[in-house]
Protein backbone atom coordinates (compact mmCIF):
# COMPACT_ATOMS: atom_id res chain seq x y z
CA UNK A 1 0.00 0.00 0.00
CA UNK A 2 1.68 3.48 -0.79
CA UNK A 3 1.13 5.39 2.52
CA UNK A 4 3.44 8.24 0.87
CA UNK A 5 1.85 11.55 1.15
CA UNK A 6 0.56 14.11 -1.61
CA UNK A 7 3.17 16.59 -0.78
CA UNK A 8 6.05 13.60 -1.25
CA UNK A 9 4.79 12.32 -4.96
CA UNK A 10 6.85 13.73 -7.70
CA UNK A 11 5.33 16.84 -9.04
CA UNK A 12 4.25 15.10 -12.47
CA UNK A 13 2.24 12.42 -11.19
CA UNK A 14 0.07 15.13 -9.05
CA UNK A 15 -0.81 16.74 -12.88
CA UNK A 16 -4.56 16.53 -13.40
CA UNK A 17 -5.40 15.97 -17.03
CA UNK A 18 -8.65 17.79 -17.46
CA UNK A 19 -8.36 17.63 -21.72
CA UNK A 20 -6.58 16.43 -24.40
CA UNK A 21 -4.10 19.23 -24.10
CA UNK A 22 -5.08 20.78 -20.74
CA UNK A 23 -4.24 19.73 -17.03
CA UNK A 24 -4.35 21.27 -13.42
CA UNK A 25 -1.37 20.88 -10.97
CA UNK A 26 -2.84 21.18 -7.00
CA UNK A 27 -0.59 23.63 -4.96
CA UNK A 28 -2.07 22.06 -1.94
CA UNK A 29 -3.06 25.62 -0.65
CA UNK A 30 -4.11 27.53 -3.70
CA UNK A 31 -5.97 27.24 -6.45
CA UNK A 32 -4.37 25.13 -8.98
CA UNK A 33 -2.10 25.89 -11.47
CA UNK A 34 -3.66 25.79 -14.70
CA UNK A 35 -0.91 23.46 -17.58
CA UNK A 36 -1.72 24.01 -21.54
CA UNK A 37 0.03 20.68 -23.26
CA UNK A 38 -0.70 17.38 -24.09
CA UNK A 39 0.19 14.14 -22.18
CA UNK A 40 3.44 14.11 -24.23
CA UNK A 41 4.34 17.60 -23.39
CA UNK A 42 3.43 17.58 -19.62
CA UNK A 43 5.94 14.40 -19.78
CA UNK A 44 8.88 17.07 -20.65
CA UNK A 45 8.53 19.33 -17.16
CA UNK A 46 11.25 18.27 -15.28
CA UNK A 47 10.58 18.84 -11.72
CA UNK A 48 12.22 21.99 -11.05
CA UNK A 49 10.60 23.31 -13.62
CA UNK A 50 7.19 22.74 -11.60
CA UNK A 51 8.18 23.57 -8.36
CA UNK A 52 8.78 26.61 -9.53
CA UNK A 53 5.21 26.70 -10.59
CA UNK A 54 4.21 26.06 -7.29
CA UNK A 55 6.24 28.07 -5.80
CA UNK A 56 5.12 31.14 -8.23
CA UNK A 57 1.90 30.47 -7.11
CA UNK A 58 2.05 30.53 -3.51
CA UNK A 59 4.09 33.75 -3.73
CA UNK A 60 2.30 36.58 -2.07
CA UNK A 61 -0.29 38.58 -4.08
CA UNK A 62 -0.45 35.99 -6.38
CA UNK A 63 -3.79 34.77 -7.86
CA UNK A 64 -3.33 32.98 -11.14
CA UNK A 65 -0.53 31.21 -12.82
CA UNK A 66 -0.53 29.19 -16.33
CA UNK A 67 2.26 26.85 -17.64
CA UNK A 68 2.89 27.13 -20.91
CA UNK A 69 3.79 23.76 -23.49
CA UNK A 70 7.62 25.73 -23.34
CA UNK A 71 8.05 25.61 -20.09
CA UNK A 72 10.96 25.08 -18.70
CA UNK A 73 13.18 25.63 -15.29
CA UNK A 74 13.74 29.60 -15.14
CA UNK A 75 14.85 32.39 -13.11
CA UNK A 76 12.95 32.27 -9.81
CA UNK A 77 9.54 31.39 -12.36
CA UNK A 78 9.78 28.59 -15.14
CA UNK A 79 10.60 30.06 -18.72
CA UNK A 80 7.15 29.22 -20.15
CA UNK A 81 4.59 30.82 -17.57
CA UNK A 82 1.80 33.52 -16.92
CA UNK A 83 1.94 34.86 -13.33
CA UNK A 84 -0.95 37.33 -12.45
CA UNK A 85 -0.99 39.46 -9.33
CA UNK A 86 -3.54 42.75 -8.75
CA UNK A 87 -1.29 43.98 -5.44
CA UNK A 88 2.26 42.83 -6.28
CA UNK A 89 5.12 43.04 -8.66
CA UNK A 90 7.88 40.50 -9.53
CA UNK A 91 11.37 41.00 -11.24
CA UNK A 92 11.77 37.27 -11.84
CA UNK A 93 8.99 35.92 -13.77
CA UNK A 94 9.84 39.38 -16.41
CA UNK A 95 13.21 38.01 -16.27
CA UNK A 96 16.72 39.66 -16.91
CA UNK A 97 16.00 40.37 -20.56
CA UNK A 98 13.41 42.72 -20.13
CA UNK A 99 11.03 42.80 -23.36
CA UNK A 100 13.00 39.96 -25.07
CA UNK A 101 10.65 39.86 -27.92
CA UNK A 102 9.72 38.81 -31.38
CA UNK A 103 9.17 40.69 -34.66
CA UNK A 104 8.65 39.76 -38.38
CA UNK A 105 9.31 41.56 -41.38
CA UNK A 106 7.33 41.11 -44.58
CA UNK A 107 9.67 41.58 -47.69
CA UNK A 108 7.99 42.10 -51.21
CA UNK A 109 10.55 39.12 -52.75
CA UNK A 110 9.35 36.11 -54.32
CA UNK A 111 11.20 33.30 -52.46
CA UNK A 112 12.79 32.34 -55.78
CA UNK A 113 14.92 35.84 -55.15
CA UNK A 114 17.29 34.11 -52.83
CA UNK A 115 16.90 30.71 -53.77
CA UNK A 116 20.92 30.98 -55.39
CA UNK A 117 23.33 30.34 -51.92
CA UNK A 118 25.21 32.92 -53.59
CA UNK A 119 22.73 35.51 -52.86
CA UNK A 120 21.76 34.19 -49.36
CA UNK A 121 25.72 34.42 -49.07
CA UNK A 122 25.99 37.76 -49.83
CA UNK A 123 22.13 38.64 -47.70
CA UNK A 124 24.29 37.04 -44.46
CA UNK A 125 27.12 39.33 -44.85
CA UNK A 126 25.33 42.28 -45.54
CA UNK A 127 23.50 42.12 -42.26
CA UNK A 128 26.18 41.21 -39.83
CA UNK A 129 27.87 44.24 -41.40
CA UNK A 130 24.69 45.99 -39.65
CA UNK A 131 23.89 44.35 -37.11
CA UNK A 132 26.24 42.81 -34.88
CA UNK A 133 25.85 38.92 -32.71
CA UNK A 134 27.34 38.31 -29.84
CA UNK A 135 26.36 39.14 -25.42
CA UNK A 136 29.00 41.89 -25.52
CA UNK A 137 29.30 43.42 -29.00
CA UNK A 138 28.19 46.76 -30.14
CA UNK A 139 27.77 49.00 -32.91
CA UNK A 140 31.61 49.33 -33.55
CA UNK A 141 31.90 46.14 -34.20
CA UNK A 142 29.86 46.11 -37.46
CA UNK A 143 31.25 48.53 -40.26
CA UNK A 144 27.89 49.48 -41.48
CA UNK A 145 25.81 50.06 -38.26
CA UNK A 146 23.85 53.21 -37.34
CA UNK A 147 25.77 55.01 -34.30
CA UNK A 148 23.93 56.19 -31.12
CA UNK A 149 25.04 58.61 -28.66
CA UNK A 150 24.24 59.24 -25.43
CA UNK A 151 21.99 62.39 -25.94
CA UNK A 152 19.42 59.87 -28.76
CA UNK A 153 19.75 56.88 -26.13
CA UNK A 154 18.12 58.26 -23.20
CA UNK A 155 15.84 60.23 -25.13
CA UNK A 156 14.89 56.67 -26.66
CA UNK A 157 15.37 54.76 -23.49
CA UNK A 158 12.23 56.96 -22.13
CA UNK A 159 10.27 57.83 -25.39
CA UNK A 160 10.76 54.04 -26.80
CA UNK A 161 9.81 54.30 -30.78
CA UNK A 162 8.10 58.42 -30.96
CA UNK A 163 7.96 59.81 -33.89
CA UNK A 164 11.14 61.85 -33.09
CA UNK A 165 13.22 58.64 -31.76
CA UNK A 166 12.31 57.06 -35.11
CA UNK A 167 13.40 59.57 -37.24
CA UNK A 168 16.52 60.43 -35.71
CA UNK A 169 17.17 56.47 -36.78
CA UNK A 170 15.79 55.78 -39.96
CA UNK A 171 13.32 53.54 -38.79
CA UNK A 172 10.28 54.23 -40.73
CA UNK A 173 7.88 56.16 -38.43
CA UNK A 174 4.72 54.07 -39.18
CA UNK A 175 5.96 50.34 -38.06
CA UNK A 176 5.01 52.10 -34.31
CA UNK A 177 1.27 51.28 -35.15
CA UNK A 178 2.51 47.16 -35.78
CA UNK A 179 3.99 46.67 -32.06
CA UNK A 180 2.08 45.10 -29.17
CA UNK A 181 3.68 48.24 -27.25
CA UNK A 182 5.35 50.80 -29.21
CA UNK A 183 6.71 52.95 -25.75
CA UNK A 184 5.99 52.42 -22.22
CA UNK A 185 5.31 55.04 -19.57
CA UNK A 186 6.66 55.05 -16.25
CA UNK A 187 4.54 54.16 -12.45
CA UNK A 188 2.45 56.88 -12.94
CA UNK A 189 1.85 56.94 -16.62
CA UNK A 190 4.21 59.34 -17.62
CA UNK A 191 7.03 60.11 -19.28
CA UNK A 192 8.93 62.30 -16.49
CA UNK A 193 8.76 59.59 -14.06
CA UNK A 194 11.49 57.58 -16.38
CA UNK A 195 13.24 60.97 -17.22
CA UNK A 196 13.73 61.22 -13.03
CA UNK A 197 14.48 57.91 -12.77
CA UNK A 198 16.97 57.64 -15.26
CA UNK A 199 18.81 60.26 -13.71
CA UNK A 200 19.23 58.86 -10.89
CA UNK A 201 20.51 55.45 -12.00
CA UNK A 202 23.04 57.10 -14.01
CA UNK A 203 24.59 58.10 -10.66
CA UNK A 204 24.80 54.62 -9.93
CA UNK A 205 27.79 52.67 -10.62
CA UNK A 206 26.05 49.65 -12.72
CA UNK A 207 24.72 52.13 -15.16
CA UNK A 208 28.44 53.81 -15.54
CA UNK A 209 28.51 52.21 -18.90
CA UNK A 210 25.01 53.45 -20.27
CA UNK A 211 26.64 55.35 -23.02
CA UNK A 212 28.31 51.89 -24.04
CA UNK A 213 25.24 49.70 -23.85
CA UNK A 214 23.77 51.73 -25.89
CA UNK A 215 26.14 51.26 -28.85
CA UNK A 216 24.44 47.68 -28.62
CA UNK A 217 21.22 49.10 -29.94
CA UNK A 218 20.42 47.28 -33.65
CA UNK A 219 22.36 44.32 -32.48
CA UNK A 220 21.49 40.71 -31.55
CA UNK A 221 22.83 38.75 -28.46
CA UNK A 222 23.73 35.71 -27.91
CA UNK A 223 22.37 32.58 -26.51
CA UNK A 224 18.91 31.88 -28.74
CA UNK A 225 18.84 35.48 -30.13
CA UNK A 226 18.84 34.89 -33.68
CA UNK A 227 17.47 36.42 -36.94
CA UNK A 228 16.23 34.39 -39.71
CA UNK A 229 15.06 34.83 -43.47
CA UNK A 230 11.99 32.87 -44.17
CA UNK A 231 9.43 31.87 -46.65
CA UNK A 232 5.78 32.29 -45.99
CA UNK A 233 3.29 29.50 -46.67
CA UNK A 234 -0.28 31.13 -45.69
CA UNK A 235 -2.40 28.14 -44.59
CA UNK A 236 -5.50 28.14 -46.87
CA UNK A 237 -8.44 28.48 -44.84
CA UNK A 238 -10.52 31.48 -45.72
CA UNK A 239 -9.80 32.58 -41.66
CA UNK A 240 -5.87 32.50 -41.97
CA UNK A 241 -6.26 34.31 -45.20
CA UNK A 242 -8.39 36.85 -43.83
CA UNK A 243 -6.09 37.46 -40.96
CA UNK A 244 -2.86 37.15 -43.78
CA UNK A 245 -4.47 40.07 -45.64
CA UNK A 246 -4.91 42.04 -42.16
CA UNK A 247 -1.62 41.14 -41.15
CA UNK A 248 0.27 42.52 -44.35
CA UNK A 249 1.61 38.58 -44.49
CA UNK A 250 2.46 37.84 -48.60
CA UNK A 251 2.31 34.29 -49.12
CA UNK A 252 5.09 32.87 -51.20
CA UNK A 253 7.36 35.82 -50.40
CA UNK A 254 10.05 36.06 -47.95
CA UNK A 255 10.20 37.96 -44.51
CA UNK A 256 12.90 37.90 -41.70
CA UNK A 257 11.60 37.11 -37.92
CA UNK A 258 13.63 38.43 -35.31
CA UNK A 259 14.42 37.27 -31.41
CA UNK A 260 16.09 39.28 -29.32
CA UNK A 261 15.63 41.85 -26.11
CA UNK A 262 16.71 44.51 -23.98
CA UNK A 263 20.59 43.84 -24.15
CA UNK A 264 23.32 45.07 -21.53
CA UNK A 265 21.23 48.01 -20.56
CA UNK A 266 17.69 45.46 -19.77
CA UNK A 267 19.97 43.14 -18.07
CA UNK A 268 21.94 45.93 -15.89
CA UNK A 269 18.13 47.30 -14.92
CA UNK A 270 17.26 43.90 -13.89
CA UNK A 271 20.62 42.55 -12.17
CA UNK A 272 20.32 46.32 -10.06
CA UNK A 273 16.29 45.60 -8.99
CA UNK A 274 17.14 41.73 -8.20
CA UNK A 275 19.94 43.39 -5.77
CA UNK A 276 17.94 46.27 -4.26
CA UNK A 277 15.30 43.99 -3.42
CA UNK A 278 17.40 41.07 -2.22
CA UNK A 279 19.00 43.68 -0.03
CA UNK A 280 15.45 44.72 1.22
CA UNK A 281 14.32 41.91 2.17
CA UNK A 282 17.22 40.78 4.54
CA UNK A 283 17.08 44.19 6.24
CA UNK A 284 13.62 44.00 6.68
CA UNK A 285 13.72 40.24 7.69
CA UNK A 286 11.01 39.55 5.37
CA UNK A 287 11.18 35.70 3.96
CA UNK A 288 11.58 34.97 0.65
CA UNK A 289 8.75 32.92 -1.26
CA UNK A 290 9.72 29.02 -1.09
CA UNK A 291 13.68 30.66 0.07
CA UNK A 292 14.06 31.62 -3.20
CA UNK A 293 16.21 34.95 -4.12
CA UNK A 294 15.16 34.93 -7.68
CA UNK A 295 11.11 35.39 -6.30
CA UNK A 296 11.72 39.13 -5.12
CA UNK A 297 8.71 41.01 -5.22
CA UNK A 298 7.76 44.78 -4.70
CA UNK A 299 4.06 45.51 -2.85
CA UNK A 300 2.19 47.97 -5.48
CA UNK A 301 2.24 51.50 -4.37
CA UNK A 302 5.83 51.37 -2.70
CA UNK A 303 8.78 53.17 -3.77
CA UNK A 304 10.11 49.98 -4.52
CA UNK A 305 7.58 48.65 -6.89
CA UNK A 306 7.32 52.45 -8.58
CA UNK A 307 11.42 51.99 -9.22
CA UNK A 308 10.56 48.42 -10.45
CA UNK A 309 7.84 49.64 -13.12
CA UNK A 310 10.01 52.75 -14.19
CA UNK A 311 12.81 50.43 -14.80
CA UNK A 312 11.26 47.70 -16.71
CA UNK A 313 9.58 50.56 -18.90
CA UNK A 314 12.94 52.27 -19.51
CA UNK A 315 14.51 48.52 -20.36
CA UNK A 316 11.29 47.90 -22.44
CA UNK A 317 11.67 51.05 -24.61
CA UNK A 318 15.27 49.87 -25.68
CA UNK A 319 14.36 46.87 -26.44
CA UNK A 320 11.45 48.04 -28.73
CA UNK A 321 13.47 50.53 -30.59
CA UNK A 322 16.10 47.78 -30.51
CA UNK A 323 13.60 45.24 -32.59
CA UNK A 324 12.71 47.85 -35.15
CA UNK A 325 16.37 49.41 -35.74
CA UNK A 326 17.36 45.85 -36.48
CA UNK A 327 14.71 45.42 -38.41
CA UNK A 328 15.29 48.71 -40.68
CA UNK A 329 19.14 47.51 -40.77
CA UNK A 330 17.93 44.17 -42.56
CA UNK A 331 15.92 45.96 -44.89
CA UNK A 332 18.62 48.15 -45.86
CA UNK A 333 20.81 44.74 -46.40
CA UNK A 334 18.31 43.34 -48.33
CA UNK A 335 18.43 46.30 -50.33
CA UNK A 336 21.98 46.28 -51.01
CA UNK A 337 21.74 43.15 -51.96
CA UNK A 338 18.57 43.07 -54.49
CA UNK A 339 17.90 46.93 -55.28
CA UNK A 340 14.53 47.72 -54.84
CA UNK A 341 13.24 45.32 -52.19
CA UNK A 342 10.55 47.27 -50.38
CA UNK A 343 9.70 45.70 -46.58
CA UNK A 344 7.35 46.24 -43.76
CA UNK A 345 6.57 45.46 -39.84
CA UNK A 346 4.47 42.76 -39.87
CA UNK A 347 4.48 42.82 -35.83
CA UNK A 348 6.55 43.14 -32.85
CA UNK A 349 5.50 41.60 -29.78
CA UNK A 350 7.38 40.51 -26.48
CA UNK A 351 7.63 37.79 -24.10
CA UNK A 352 9.43 39.15 -21.12
CA UNK A 353 7.26 41.82 -19.92
CA UNK A 354 4.27 42.72 -17.08
CA UNK A 355 1.55 44.25 -18.39
CA UNK A 356 -1.49 45.95 -16.86
CA UNK A 357 -4.65 44.01 -18.02
CA UNK A 358 -8.20 43.53 -16.93
CA UNK A 359 -8.17 39.70 -15.27
CA UNK A 360 -11.46 38.42 -14.06
CA UNK A 361 -13.11 41.94 -14.22
CA UNK A 362 -10.20 43.96 -12.18
CA UNK A 363 -6.51 45.38 -12.97
CA UNK A 364 -3.95 43.33 -12.65
CA UNK A 365 -0.01 43.37 -13.35
CA UNK A 366 -0.15 39.98 -15.87
CA UNK A 367 4.15 38.72 -16.03
CA UNK A 368 4.87 36.71 -18.79
CA UNK A 369 7.86 34.58 -18.44
CA UNK A 370 8.76 33.62 -21.75
CA UNK A 371 4.91 34.00 -22.80
CA UNK A 372 3.19 35.94 -25.40
CA UNK A 373 -0.18 38.16 -25.38
CA UNK A 374 -2.76 36.45 -26.88
CA UNK A 375 -5.76 38.69 -27.64
CA UNK A 376 -8.42 37.00 -30.48
CA UNK A 377 -10.73 39.18 -32.45
CA UNK A 378 -13.42 41.30 -30.54
CA UNK A 379 -11.13 41.70 -27.22
CA UNK A 380 -11.68 44.72 -26.07
CA UNK A 381 -7.88 46.04 -25.69
CA UNK A 382 -7.91 45.60 -29.61
CA UNK A 383 -10.61 48.29 -30.25
CA UNK A 384 -9.56 50.99 -32.78
CA UNK A 385 -6.78 48.93 -33.98
CA UNK A 386 -6.21 46.97 -37.69
CA UNK A 387 -6.78 43.93 -35.46
CA UNK A 388 -9.87 44.25 -33.91
CA UNK A 389 -11.70 41.77 -35.51
CA UNK A 390 -9.05 39.50 -36.18
CA UNK A 391 -7.09 39.74 -33.36
CA UNK A 392 -3.49 40.35 -33.38
CA UNK A 393 -0.35 38.52 -35.14
CA UNK A 394 1.33 35.79 -32.32
CA UNK A 395 5.20 34.74 -33.85
CA UNK A 396 5.53 31.63 -32.61
CA UNK A 397 9.70 30.43 -33.44
CA UNK A 398 10.29 26.84 -33.46
CA UNK A 399 13.55 25.90 -35.14
CA UNK A 400 15.55 25.95 -38.53
CA UNK A 401 14.57 22.54 -39.13
CA UNK A 402 11.01 22.93 -38.27
CA UNK A 403 10.65 26.65 -39.32
CA UNK A 404 8.58 28.74 -37.13
CA UNK A 405 4.26 30.02 -37.08
CA UNK A 406 2.24 33.00 -37.00
CA UNK A 407 -1.21 32.39 -34.99
CA UNK A 408 -4.01 34.27 -34.14
CA UNK A 409 -5.82 33.65 -31.01
CA UNK A 410 -9.04 31.90 -30.20
CA UNK A 411 -11.38 32.53 -27.32
CA UNK A 412 -10.18 29.71 -25.28
CA UNK A 413 -7.08 31.91 -25.16
CA UNK A 414 -9.15 32.84 -21.87
CA UNK A 415 -8.27 30.14 -20.00
CA UNK A 416 -4.29 30.93 -20.14
CA UNK A 417 -5.12 34.74 -18.97
CA UNK A 418 -5.14 35.17 -22.92
CA UNK A 419 -1.98 34.30 -23.58
CA UNK A 420 0.32 31.25 -25.41
CA UNK A 421 3.69 30.00 -25.01
CA UNK A 422 6.68 31.56 -26.75
CA UNK A 423 8.37 29.35 -28.80
CA UNK A 424 9.20 25.16 -28.78
CA UNK A 425 11.19 25.95 -25.38
CA UNK A 426 14.12 24.18 -24.16
CA UNK A 427 14.16 20.68 -23.60
CA UNK A 428 18.06 20.07 -23.18
CA UNK A 429 19.89 22.50 -20.80
CA UNK A 430 23.03 24.10 -22.77
CA UNK A 431 25.93 22.00 -21.32
CA UNK A 432 23.49 18.78 -21.60
CA UNK A 433 23.14 19.49 -25.56
CA UNK A 434 26.79 19.43 -25.67
CA UNK A 435 27.47 16.63 -24.43
CA UNK A 436 25.07 14.36 -25.56
CA UNK A 437 24.55 16.16 -29.11
CA UNK A 438 27.11 15.49 -32.55
CA UNK A 439 28.06 18.60 -34.34
CA UNK A 440 28.71 16.95 -37.46
CA UNK A 441 24.60 15.80 -37.67
CA UNK A 442 23.48 19.08 -36.85
CA UNK A 443 25.48 21.14 -39.91
CA UNK A 444 24.44 18.35 -41.63
CA UNK A 445 20.90 18.15 -40.75
CA UNK A 446 20.40 22.11 -41.74
CA UNK A 447 22.54 21.23 -45.38
CA UNK A 448 20.25 18.93 -46.44
CA UNK A 449 17.07 21.60 -45.09
CA UNK A 450 19.46 24.25 -47.64
CA UNK A 451 19.77 26.42 -44.19
CA UNK A 452 22.86 28.73 -44.34
CA UNK A 453 23.98 30.35 -41.24
CA UNK A 454 26.63 32.92 -40.62
CA UNK A 455 28.33 30.24 -38.09
CA UNK A 456 30.76 27.79 -39.11
CA UNK A 457 29.38 25.49 -36.81
CA UNK A 458 25.94 25.94 -35.60
CA UNK A 459 26.20 26.28 -31.86
CA UNK A 460 24.74 23.22 -30.62
CA UNK A 461 23.27 24.48 -27.42
CA UNK A 462 20.73 25.80 -29.93
CA UNK A 463 20.72 23.45 -32.70
CA UNK A 464 16.75 21.66 -33.30
CA UNK A 465 17.39 18.51 -30.73
CA UNK A 466 17.46 20.60 -27.93
CA UNK A 467 14.72 22.02 -28.19
CA UNK A 468 11.04 20.52 -27.55
CA UNK A 469 9.17 18.92 -30.54
CA UNK A 470 7.48 21.59 -32.52
CA UNK A 471 4.66 20.03 -34.10
CA UNK A 472 3.75 18.71 -30.61
CA UNK A 473 3.73 22.17 -28.51
CA UNK A 474 1.43 23.50 -31.96
CA UNK A 475 -0.80 20.76 -31.19
CA UNK A 476 -0.92 21.54 -27.92
CA UNK A 477 -1.92 24.85 -28.14
CA UNK A 478 -4.64 24.59 -30.77
CA UNK A 479 -5.96 21.30 -29.53
CA UNK A 480 -5.96 23.51 -26.04
CA UNK A 481 -8.16 25.99 -27.82
CA UNK A 482 -5.92 28.60 -27.46
CA UNK A 483 -4.59 29.79 -31.01
CA UNK A 484 -4.94 28.45 -34.94
CA UNK A 485 -2.12 28.56 -37.32
CA UNK A 486 -2.42 31.66 -40.11
CA UNK A 487 0.98 31.17 -41.78
CA UNK A 488 4.13 28.84 -41.54
CA UNK A 489 7.57 30.58 -41.90
CA UNK A 490 10.21 28.38 -43.60
CA UNK A 491 13.99 29.14 -42.94
CA UNK A 492 16.35 30.01 -45.81
CA UNK A 493 19.22 31.11 -43.77
CA UNK A 494 20.01 32.03 -39.89
CA UNK A 495 22.31 34.94 -38.13
CA UNK A 496 23.49 33.55 -34.57
CA UNK A 497 25.89 34.07 -32.37
CA UNK A 498 28.41 31.21 -32.26
CA UNK A 499 30.71 32.29 -29.03
CA UNK A 500 29.35 31.98 -25.62
CA UNK A 501 25.86 31.46 -25.04
CA UNK A 502 24.18 34.07 -22.80
CA UNK A 503 20.79 32.71 -22.53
Amino acid sequence: MNTSSPESRPLRSRLKSTGEATAILPTETTSPITVIGTEAIRDTFDEGCLQQAINSRRAPGVTEVVLNPDAHLGYGAPVGCVMVSPTHVYPGPVGVDIKCSMSLLQLDLPADAIEDRKTRRALISAICQRTPTGAGRGQRSAAKSRPVNRTVGKQLVTEGASVAVCDQLGIPSEWAECCEDSFHLGHDETRDALAMRLDRLLEQRHMSNFSDKMTQLGSYGGGNHFGECEVVDVAKDDRAQRAAQTFGLQDGNVAFLSHCGSRGFGHNLASGQFKTLQDKFSQWGIPLPAQDRQLVYAPLGTPEANDYLDDMALGANFATVNHLMINALVLEAFQEVIPGTQGSLVYFISHNIARKEIVNNQPAWVHRKGATRAFPGGHHSLRGTRYAETGHPILLPGNPRDGSAVMVADEGAAQACFSVNHGAGRILGRRHAKRVLDQATIDTELDQHDVLSNCRQYPMDEAPAAYKDFEEVLRSVKMAGLASEVARLKARFVIKDSSKADD
